[in-house]
């Protein structure tokens, strides 16, 4: 399919040649991504925006059900969701389940839903590193809200928080202690915490929880981005679909303020210049790696290093001046 022809169907909202252009786009080829660049650069002018919400949360909090349940209310408002679920890759293989539809099967089936599962790749501990370029393809498409679901692992939450305007943790009801198992600066990028199964037995547990979480977040420095009020913590139950309206209405006034005060398009034009300086470091990393003289050059430092024949500092000066790069 040619490029334009492919991007006229894209803006027409076409779901085949959107699922098409994603695969283009995490493809790794030279001529698929010559070709990616130049589907991105024929969208660009559309100037479509959707509400980007970054999702975050360890493993078993239920990131699923709560994805189908607030993006089947989130349809039945009349809006067009799109859901990029990251799926965590083997180290060992290279290989991901992609599971993603088959948890969320409800919403696999909605009209107004479009799920794409992407596998991490071993990149940047769990966002993989094309997803924002599909998020930009699915903006084009017409997508209202564009969920970008992490592996919940590493360094994945602040990599997401850089594609996203709105960054949601969620955490399960536990104790006290649960609290100094979570890192401050995942506590930091958040724009809500949803306590999640705030249900059956869970649900005074999941309020102590709320609270605790609460009152951490007012110790935590005032940021300029936020109103009064935020970041803030909230109990969820995704199974039973309680208050996800109520988070969907914070949601809504944090980005609206955000939209009024000028940090949304500020937020926007950082990100740019992130991914721009993220791409750059990526294409130098991966020619080190691709096969070729500069690969060889690393594999006979690497041995050196490792038969302690030469110091790790004095072989990446050597390595650098093969780049005609000074150390730093």
């Amino acid at each position: 399919m040619k490029i334009t022809d492919m991007g006229d169907r894209i803006l027409a909202g076409d779901r085949r040649a959107l699922a098409r252009a994603i695969t283009l786009v995490e493809s790794g080829r030279a001529d698929h991504r010559e070709q990616a660049t130049e589907l991105l650069e024929y969208l660009r002018p559309c100037g479509r925006q959707g509400l980007r919400i970054g999702l975050s949360g360890t493993p078993g909090v239920g990131k699923s059900t709560f994805i189908e349940s607030f993006g089947m209310m989130l349809t039945a408002l009349g809006l067009r969701v799109a859901v990029l679920a990251v799926d965590p890759s083997s180290a060992r293989s290279g290989g991901s389940i992609l599971g993603d539809k088959t948890r969320m099967d409800r919403l696999s089936r909605d009209p107004m839903a479009f799920i794409r599962p992407s596998p991490s790749q071993s990149h940047l501990g769990g966002v993989a590193r094309r997803t924002r370029e599909a998020v930009a393809l699915c903006e084009a498409s017409g997508f209202d809200i564009i969920l970008i679901e992490t592996v919940g692992v590493g360094q994945s939450e602040t990599v997401v928080a850089e594609m996203s305007d709105l960054f949601i943790l969620l955490m399960a009801p536990a104790g006290g202690d649960e609290l100094q198992g979570v890192k401050r600066g995942i506590m930091e990028i958040a724009d809500i915490i949803l306590v999640n199964k705030a249900d059956g037995d869970l649900k005074p547990v999941a309020t102590r929880t709320q609270a605790d979480y609460a009152g951490a977040l007012r110790l935590l420095r005032k940021r300029p981005q936020d109103p009064e009020g935020f970041p803030k913590a909230m109990c969820v139950s995704a199974l039973e679909e309680n208050g996800l309206q109520t988070a969907w209405d914070e949601m809504q006034t944090l980005s609206g303020w955000r939209r009024d005060q000028g940090f949304f398009d500020q937020r926007r034009a950082d990100q740019a210049r992130y991914w721009f300086e993220e791409e750059v470091r990526q294409t130098l990393l991966a020619q080190l790696t691709a096969p070729g003289p500069l690969r060889d050059k690393m594999q006979a430092l690497g041995t050196e290093v490792a038969a302690g024949e030469t110091t790790p500092s004095l072989a990446a000066q050597e390595m650098l001046k093969t780049l005609g790069l000074s150390h730093g």
